[in-house]
């Protein structure tokens, strides 16, 4: 039987953002599928939530998201949100970055993207559903020896663009592009680390899922397809000079 609440799948769900995401959706009477890998913790994290599906498997691989939207569907019966969370960063040189990790941080960040929103696109059409990807400050501005992350996260920038024109009017698709948002030790950060920000602070993981929240609810974000969201307290509109 067709279940009456919304379901939404999250990738990389066990941790950090992506936990808060699912925690945050279920708070709000979705019910939730969950993708990360078989060492990420995700059933323990998970273990006494009754309207969550976790299903261990690797984004990165076209077998193994294929069926995810099989086991969502076999447990739902529908889908009408997505979230495409997962993400990996190698920092290292340039020059001593190889072609192995390169792919791999392009594959778990953007090509999963691609394989989940082709994946995804009959249900969540019939569901007029929202797909939301989750990128980073790093598409439009870097640290060094990241080149691999940066250019996986303007890739998405454009994917998510390239997605909701594709899939209008049936499926809105979005960005959200987080700055620094502390998934560990909030308590350990220094005061210069949220002075810096001109919000006043480093963000939090909840901020994040708050905001994925309202752009997956088409009652309430229904005019909003194509866009990106800077959630970043401020820092990339922050001139910074040397003294």
């Amino acid at each position: 039987m067709r279940s009456a609440k919304p379901v939404a799948l999250v990738t990389g769900g066990a941790n950090g953002i992506g936990r808060a995401v699912a925690r945050h959706l279920l708070s709000c009477g979705w019910q939730i599928a969950i993708i990360d890998l078989a060492d990420s913790g995700l059933r323990r994290a998970f273990a006494r939530e009754r309207n969550v599906l976790a299903i261990e498997g690797d984004v990165r691989d076209e077998e193994s998201v294929a069926d995810a939207l099989e086991a969502v569907l076999d447990r739902f019966h529908r889908l009408d949100g997505l979230v495409s969370n997962a993400g990996i960063m190698v920092r290292k040189p340039l020059r001593r970055l190889t072609i192995a990790e390169w792919h791999r941080v392009l594959d778990t960040n953007l090509t999963a993207a691609f394989l989940l929103a082709r994946a995804a696109e009959k249900p969540l059409r019939k569901a007029r559903g929202a797909m939301v990807t989750i990128a980073s400050t790093r598409a439009v501005m870097s640290e060094p020896n990241t080149e691999s992350y940066s250019a996986s996260k303007g890739g998405l920038l454009a994917l998510t663009h390239a997605l909701a024109i594709s899939f209008a009017p049936d499926i809105r698709v979005n960005c959200v592009s987080p700055g620094w948002i502390e998934t560990k030790d909030y308590s350990g950060l220094r005061r210069k680390d949220h002075r810096q920000h001109p919000a006043g602070r480093v963000g939090r993981p909840q901020d994040v899922a708050e905001l994925v929240s309202w752009l997956l609810d088409g009652k309430r974000s229904g005019f909003v397809t194509g866009a990106n969201f800077v959630i970043d307290g401020g820092m990339t509109r922050k001139m910074i000079y040397e003294e």
